[in-house]
């Protein structure tokens, strides 16, 4: 049975050379999950979640030894996580824009479309309530809803004041209820 290990543990590890792999095999292993669904529900396919959380584990690579210790490592990973997800999220919107605008794009359809969609109509519908959002909205009502942070730890990711959040998250809420009494 391993023992469970935790963030300050790892942070211990990958500051010191020798066990810097080590630190890091531990850190991938205790967030690879969590990172990938809340990057999942950002960009909605598979492989472009995996694409991505690739990315941000690189980017923890190189930067780890940046990491001052000021915020939470669950929150510094998902704020690189956020921004490597708003990244993909752009460089898709220019390409399609550069391509035919066509609905065949559209993410909730390739989501549908996909193989391994095995949500029943209530989750297609939140989705599609969901990806009605702005962007900001979005990102919180998922941190908040799926991911269970508080608005606290949500402010240090995205850099917005807790009040704000608040606000957000109860704009989302409501627009979702809407949604969802429109195409009951």
């Amino acid at each position: 049975m391993q023992e469970i290990i935790n963030d300050q543990d790892i942070v211990g590890l990958l500051q010191k050379k020798e066990t810097l792999n080590q630190g890091f095999r531990l850190l991938v292993q205790q967030y690879q999950e969590r990172l990938y669904w809340h990057i999942r529900r950002m960009v909605h396919l598979h492989e472009d979640a995996n694409d991505v959380l690739q990315n941000v584990f690189i980017k923890v690579f190189r930067n780890i030894k940046n990491f001052k210790g000021d915020s939470k490592l669950y929150t510094w990973l998902y704020r690189i996580a956020t921004n490597e997800a708003i990244t993909f999220i752009n460089k898709a919107k220019k390409k399609q824009t550069e391509g035919i605008d066509n609905d065949k794009n559209s993410p909730i359809l390739q989501l549908k479309a996909a193989t391994f969609f095995d949500g029943d109509e209530i989750q297609h519908k939140l989705k599609l309530a969901i990806e009605k959002l702005p962007e900001k909205q979005q990102l919180v009502f998922n941190m908040r809803y799926y991911d269970d942070m508080s608005y606290q730890d949500i402010s240090e990711v995205v850099g917005t004041s807790v009040g704000g959040l608040k606000a957000s998250y109860h704009h989302a809420v409501k627009k979702i209820e809407a949604f969802f009494k429109e195409n009951n």
